[in-house]
């Protein structure tokens, strides 16, 4: 994490920085700025006063950092490698304090899904930007999670790291600025504009305890010329993550045949009591393709950006054992592990026109993006068909799209000081499809077990039926102002307004933004913000459905429940009391101050509080008599729990982040930085939805948001994040230490006997890099040094040997992992 370090007296006015009635460039549009200031030196060497211009938050003015309004981290592409983590939300994880990423966050396609939220809120309450141009979600969806359940976010890990030059981090609502999703903050990838020369690293290491989780990763980024006004840069990024499992053996006590003549089968005595391998991450493998160019044409400058990205990630689902009434022996003898493989297709690429007409800097684009995510099981089969049955299956198809196209303009004038005005319009249309699978992966056979009822469709994976195939699709009209006026240099003001239309039942939303700050003195400045927000309900919340096992307390026994998530206006769903969904709304307030008592020290300190009426989230699972014979009578299977998306709740969010940056010299022995950050973030519910009459109806033990859901929004993140690190530079080595103290934290059970606390944990990181040349350069480290695991919570599975670590946790639960890296420049 690093922040700006220049003087405090005058926002913009520093020499290294324009005034702010110097409009953008029209060569580069927003990005002008990053050119126009210095290089910002990396952490491992002093600022020399001449620190990068963010372009978040801030449209046409200039501004570092520490003088934006609100509160901004920059992060180099230099930090997110060194810390040795293989993606981009695990890098942010360590990097930004009020970002929590947890290891696993739950079940089936959450533990693919690169998921992370800022503020304590869901990922999908947080905007994701590529050179400032929104970027489309994924297809896939954090259902039967833990935390985040429900949310639909952007998918960072399809992003290349390699073709990142830096990120910008606002920890602010912005949804005045920037339209839906900004309520918690906004993530900014700025992409590599390197016109010469490239480079390549390969990266690989394991698990220290068991040598498993091993990953491979290699980037490569390389820049040409195009004649003398123009860039090509290109990056091609390959990355294969095997699995990693902390499951236990079995004991011997524990029956996984049926007996024979009343004793037990012989197979008993030698089989392979680790029966559980899929208790950790799951494989994966990938490859990520990026570019960026722009050249100018003199009047205007052309530009073009995009990512393409191929990535099967295996789903591993729990052991079925050979006395399971679904293991047929005349396929699996010994038991079975169901996998689906997700298949998935991911690019957005956008183009644009920029120049300067009449005093005005203009921006044109267009941006088109799809995730598509194709999903086949085998080492199954559908019990029901009986011998008749296939062992692999095509699920089925999750497609999003998102095409966005905007235009923005934007004037400094000298009127009482100087004045930026923006002007934008944007059109959005979104879609989102489900495909069903091939009838076999979901039909409901009449075979029986040695006449024991078989679960019908694939079994861990049954295919998405023709009832819950869909398609959806709408139109979002968006028009903003935003205003930033210094009437001196020590004081900025800043006003945004944005109203947005959509053709679907989001309708109409118009919503605000005010901002100042004043340097009160040379090495002291305060500043605040008031705004509110919104988040219209993505279609796929709206149109998803799928059936996916999921492990549930139910009367204090740990049980694996297949769980059908509902479309909202489906027969079902309305007959367990679904109505349609409307857009979150938030209010956001934020104050602070930043500090700079002498040049190499920087802190900053902001307060937060947001408000989020509405909001969106499943329900609790539905499960027992009352609700199979619903999902019955609208042709479902018995055997199944229910659950589907409502505005269920409001909650409230505070929360104070601290930042602070120091950098030395040490003498011959080099030079230092230090980073610390520090977040305290608190979520309370504020109010929730009654039951509706359907569901009151079926008895008292129904209710529409348990204990367990509440406390994943409320108790199941660290209340605080401490994160201290230093950067010593000596010569041609540079060794990055990070401390990161992660604050405990409770897992609810709707019995609060069962519920589960989790102490606070110290990890330590370490990464060293000897740069042997110019051209090449070596480097080693450990995340987890000290092999660190989360408290073992107790609800412990006798049956698979798994379930004594939370998938929340923050720093994973597979231990210490060691890595090494080699690096070439040419």
């Amino acid at each position: 994490m690093a922040v700006a370090l220049m003087g405090l007296d005058g926002a913009a006015y520093g020499q290294s920085v324009p005034s702010p009635t110097l409009t953008m460039d029209k060569k580069s549009g927003a990005t002008a700025a990053i050119r126009s200031a210095k290089a910002r030196p990396g952490p491992s060497a002093p600022a020399d006063g001449g620190e990068a211009v963010v372009v978040t938050g801030n449209r046409g003015v200039q501004r570092t950092a520490l003088h934006s309004s609100t509160p901004i981290d920059v992060i180099r592409s230099k930090e997110l490698l060194e810390t040795g983590k293989a993606s981009v939300i695990s890098q942010l994880n360590t990097l930004v304090p009020s970002f929590n990423s947890p290891n696993r966050a739950g079940g089936g396609t959450s533990t693919i899904i690169a998921t992370g939220g800022l503020r304590g809120l869901n990922p999908d309450q947080m905007l994701v930007l590529v050179n400032g141009k929104r970027r489309h979600k994924t297809s896939l969806i954090n259902a039967v999670s833990s935390l985040y359940n429900g949310s639909v976010p952007t998918d960072l890990d399809m992003i290349p790291p390699s073709e990142i030059d830096h990120i910008e981090v606002l920890r602010d609502g912005a949804a005045a600025q920037y339209g839906s999703d900004a309520i918690a903050g906004v993530i900014n990838i700025i992409l590599k504009k390197k016109a010469n020369g490239g480079s390549s690293s390969f990266t690989t290491g394991a698990n220290m305890d068991r040598g498993d989780g091993q990953q491979y990763q290699w980037l490569t980024n390389g820049g040409i010329k195009l004649g003398s006004q123009g860039f090509l840069n290109v990056s091609i990024d390959l990355k294969k993550q095997l699995a990693s499992n902390r499951a236990n053996p079995i004991a011997k006590s524990v029956q996984l045949y049926n007996k024979i003549n009343g004793q037990p089968d012989p197979r008993e005595a030698t089989a392979d009591r680790l029966v559980t391998t899929n208790y950790g991450l799951m494989p994966q493998r990938g490859v990520l393709v990026g570019y960026n160019s722009e050249y100018d044409f003199g009047p205007v400058t052309f530009y073009t950006f995009g990512s393409y990205g191929l990535r099967d990630s295996d789903l591993n689902y729990s052991y079925r054992a050979p006395n399971n009434v679904n293991s047929l022996p005349q396929f699996f003898p010994d038991g079975f592990r169901p996998r689906v493989v997700v298949h998935e297709q991911d690019y957005q690429f956008a183009a644009g026109l920029r120049g300067r007409q009449l005093g005005w800097n203009w921006d044109l684009s267009s941006s088109f993006g799809e995730d598509r995510a194709r999903q086949t099981a085998d080492q199954t089969l559908n019990a029901s068909l009986g011998p008749a049955s296939p062992l692999s299956f095509y699920v089925g198809t999750l497609q999003s799209t998102e095409w966005v196209n905007t235009f923005d303009v934007t004037r400094g004038w000298k009127i009482l000081g100087n004045l930026q005005t923006s002007l934008g319009i944007m059109h959005r249309l979104e879609t989102y499809r489900v495909e069903a699978g091939d009838p076999a992966s979901y039909a409901a056979g009449t075979y029986r077990n040695h006449g024991a009822l078989v679960a019908p469709g694939a079994n861990g994976a049954p295919g998405f039926t023709p009832s819950d195939a869909g398609f959806m699709q709408r139109n979002n009209m968006a028009a903003y102002t935003d205003l930033a006026w210094d009437p001196v240099k020590s004081l900025t003001i800043g006003l945004a307004g944005r109203f947005e239309h959509y053709d679907d039942a989001s309708g109409n939303s118009g919503i605000g933004k005010a901002t100042m700050r004043y340097a009160v003195t040379k090495w002291l400045a305060i500043r605040g913000t008031l705004s509110n927000g919104f988040r219209a309900p993505s279609l796929a919340q709206q149109l998803y459905a799928s059936t996916t096992g999921q492990f549930r307390l139910v009367n204090e026994d740990l049980t694996l429940l297949q769980i059908k998530t509902l479309p909202v206006n489906s027969p079902a769903a309305r007959a367990l009391g679904a109505t349609p969904l409307h857009p979150e709304t938030s209010k956001n307030m934020s104050a602070g101050f930043v500090l700079q008592p002498f040049r190499p020290l920087a802190i900053t300190l902001d307060a937060y509080q947001i408000e989020v009426n509405n909001r969106i989230a499943l329900t609790s699972t539905l499960t027992g008599p009352a609700v199979s014979r619903i999902l019955v009578a609208n042709g479902l299977a018995s055997d199944i729990s229910a659950q589907y998306y409502t505005n269920a709740i409001n909650t409230r969010t505070r929360g104070i982040d601290v930042v602070a940056t120091y950098h030395h010299d040490v003498g011959p022995a080099g030079q230092m930085q230090w980073n610390l950050g520090w977040n305290y973030n608190q979520t309370v519910i504020s109010n929730i939805k009654a039951n509706p009459a359907q569901l009151a109806s079926l008895g008292s033990g129904y209710v529409l948001f348990d204990r367990l859901s509440q406390g994943y929004l409320t108790k199941a993140i660290p209340r605080t994040k401490l994160s201290l690190m230093n950067v010593w530079t000596w010569g041609p080595v540079v060794l990055n230490t990070r401390v990161t103290r992660y604050g405990g934290y409770t897992i609810l059970q709707n019995s609060a006997s069962q519920d589960r606390r989790f102490g606070p944990r110290l990890i330590v990181d370490m990464d060293i890099t000897w740069n042997i040349n110019r051209f090449v350069n070596v480097g080693f480290g450990a995340n987890n040094l000290f092999n660190q695991y989360p408290t073992a919570n107790g609800l412990y599975n006798a049956s698979l040997g798994q379930g004594q670590y939370p998938g929340t946790s923050p720093f994973g639960f597979t231990g210490g992992y060691y890595y090494g890296r080699v690096g070439v420049n040419f």
